[in-house]
């Protein structure tokens, strides 16, 4: 359980307001829940509030416009974590958000237990993103088909074995400290990976990478590689 946290919580339905601040109490022996109901209170709130942890955001309350709000938000205060807690659940909405700079998307009929996991993963440094969006094309025919999103496979094959090592890693929202746990490998040189990542796929964030590279077997593009020297320059 995390020591102390300061919250903003952003949303126009007082209950709602009322039952995320029970889950965040839930990872913070001392936590301090802001509110906001509308953009132009979530904006003052949060250049008050100088060391605020985390933002959660609902993208439909007033004065947000979508992912409009969201964007002005993320200008504003652009060290401070974003995640957007919506009714929302499809797809589009979820890309749409991690494009413009939320780190988790978490929908409103999740189990309390599920955002519990969900902040904590993104207060470690992760990335959330719901399940059923991650899996939402793993059962459609793969056969000569691309994968979802911005991701091609010709990007694909421009990542090295270990790149997609860290990416699969990745993809489940994993920090840079557990993929280098995982991989045996020193924390920047994770990063090293993720920053070329991010560039061979020509996306801006790590959960933009997530949700463009949803629905990849990594495990046949692995196997297309033969096991990269130890001391190849890139891997480190």
């Amino acid at each position: 359980m995390l020591e102390i946290l300061e919250v903003l919580i952003a949303d126009d339905h007082p209950l709602f307001r009322e039952a995320l601040a029970e889950v965040v109490g839930q990872i913070s022996r001392d936590c301090r829940c802001l509110e906001a109901a509308s953009l132009e209170e979530t904006l003052g709130v949060a250049r008050a509030a100088p060391d605020l942890d985390l933002i959660l955001l609902d993208l439909m309350m007033p004065g947000m416009d979508g992912v409009a709000g969201l964007s002005l938000l993320r200008h504003e205060v652009p060290a401070v974590p974003i995640v957007v807690v919506s009714a929302k659940t499809e797809r589009a909405t979820v890309m749409e958000a991690i494009s413009h700079g939320a780190i988790g998307f978490i929908t409103k009929t999740s189990p309390r237990s599920v955002m519990v996991k969900a902040l904590v993963q993104v207060l470690e440094g992760g990335i959330y993103l719901p399940a059923e969006v991650v899996r939402q094309y793993d059962s459609e025919p793969s056969a000569g088909a691309e994968p979802v999103g911005k991701v091609s496979r010709s990007m694909l094959t421009t990542l090295t074995r270990k790149q997609l090592l860290v990416l699969e890693r990745l993809a489940k929202g994993e920090s840079n400290k557990q993929i280098a746990r995982a991989l045996s490998l020193a924390e920047p040189t994770v990063k090293a990976h993720v920053s070329a990542i991010l560039r061979k796929l020509n996306v801006q964030s790590r959960a933009s990478a997530i949700v463009a590279s949803s629905g990849i077997e990594f495990r046949s593009l692995r196997l297309a590689r033969e096991p990269e020297a130890p001391s190849s320059k890139e891997d480190g």
